[in-house]
């Protein structure tokens, strides 16, 4: 017998989770289809840092609101969300100007944060070398969840709890509006009806709607992370962002010194070509996510970034971390690289097939910070 429901997610990953969830607290009958067995993509495939205080001022208003939201499910079911904050770290002194900067930015947007000095940030994160920290920023309301683990715990809550009906390894072969209703066409399981469809998923976009797919202005993104093994009696409390994030992440950019610090910057350098930025995360089993790199490619051509590792990236990734934090080990116990597309121009691709069918996708490295909060203004607008 052919289902039916008030929306169709198509994509299981954080993006398309929080529309359905979202959709779910309105009182409708959602379903979520998934192509593979789990969530394989860039949700999972992160540092699990939940990090509004990194982004520019409108998506952080959708993040502040994603914290709240990830808080509200992890005080009824573990989701692994911790509220353990995240810093920023000034390696000299135009980072320390940008700090301050962004620090009096967020005091007039009323985000919570705090200006460390040097001593302080040496007591409260072991390890921290004297010779490269000036100063740092800490913002105590942010979490970092595990990725690898999130979703699948999301998804549980949401079928227990909230009665969203999912459907992993199941593919989408054809979508269609039929006589005002949606008719998705699924390898596995026949026909499946719905008022409405949200495409959450760039490879079920691309085969689906091949022609938008290759007129829209996406790119993909692949960057290199690697995991330590655990490290013995050594904690690292929340995210730890250093130097080249804060010349890098989008927050920064609305400081009044940016423009004048940045183009100081030598544009040839081997951190430039590779777009890295030093991030350390622990895990929950004591060992410690290190990373990033960035490397591009148009969407439709995503296929020529490859499968392979750059070693060499990896090894300039580890010795940049060492000037950093003195860890008890830097033995690589998990090596490998997420994709996420995102687009050119805009700071997410959004188009309507019909007055039914809706492609959302392409939101970048917001993903694991800002779905929640962006899912639930979007789902307003689409039924309103």
């Amino acid at each position: 017998m052919s289902k039916q429901y008030d929306l169709v997610v198509i994509g299981g990953g954080i993006l398309g989770t929080f529309h359905a969830y979202h959709a779910l607290k309105k009182g409708l009958s959602v379903a979520i289809l998934e192509k593979d067995l789990q969530p394989m993509g860039a949700t999972v495939r992160n540092f699990g840092q939940v990090v509004p205080s990194g982004m520019d001022s409108k998506w952080q208003t959708y993040g502040r609101r994603s914290l709240d939201i990830y808080k509200s499910i992890q005080s009824k079911f573990d989701i692994s969300a911790r509220q353990n904050g995240t810093v920023y770290l000034a390696s000299n002194e135009e980072e320390v100007q940008l700090i301050e900067e962004l620090y009096q930015i967020n005091q007039n947007n009323k985000y919570a944060s705090q200006i460390l000095t040097k001593e302080e940030c040496l007591k409260k994160y072991k390890g921290l070398r004297s010779d490269y920290v000036k100063a740092g920023l800490f913002f105590p309301e942010e979490i970092t969840v595990e990725s690898r683990v999130m979703i699948s715990r999301l998804q549980q809550y949401m079928v227990s709890e909230l009665g969203l009906t999912l459907h992993y390894q199941m593919n989408v072969v054809n979508c269609e509006t039929l006589n005002g209703k949606v008719e998705i066409t699924t390898a596995q399981d026949g026909i499946i009806y719905a008022s409405k469809v949200i495409v959450c998923n760039g490879n079920e976009f691309k085969t689906l709607y091949p022609e938008i797919f290759n007129q829209s202005d996406l790119e993909v993104c692949k960057l290199q992370m690697m995991q330590t093994k655990p490290q013995k009696n050594h904690v690292i409390p929340g995210s730890i962002l250093t130097g080249w994030t804060i010349r890098r992440y989008e927050s920064f950019r609305e400081c009044a010194s940016y423009k004048e610090i940045k183009a100081k910057e030598a544009i040839d350098s081997y951190q430039k070509q590779w777009g890295v930025h030093i991030l350390f995360k622990q895990a929950t089993d004591g060992s410690v996510i290190i990373g990033d790199s960035h490397e591009y490619a148009d969407a439709k051509n995503a296929d020529t970034l490859g499968f392979d590792l750059n070693m060499e990236l990896d090894d300039f990734m580890v010795n940049e971390a060492k000037k950093i934090i003195d860890l008890p080990n830097y033995e690589i116990a998990q090596r490998w690289y997420g994709k996420y597309s995102q687009c050119k121009n805009t700071d997410i691709f959004i188009h309507d097939v019909d007055d039914h069918i809706h492609i959302v996708t392409g939101i970048g490295g917001k993903g694991m910070t800002g779905s929640a909060g962006f899912s639930e203004q979007n789902i307003e607008l689409i039924y309103n």
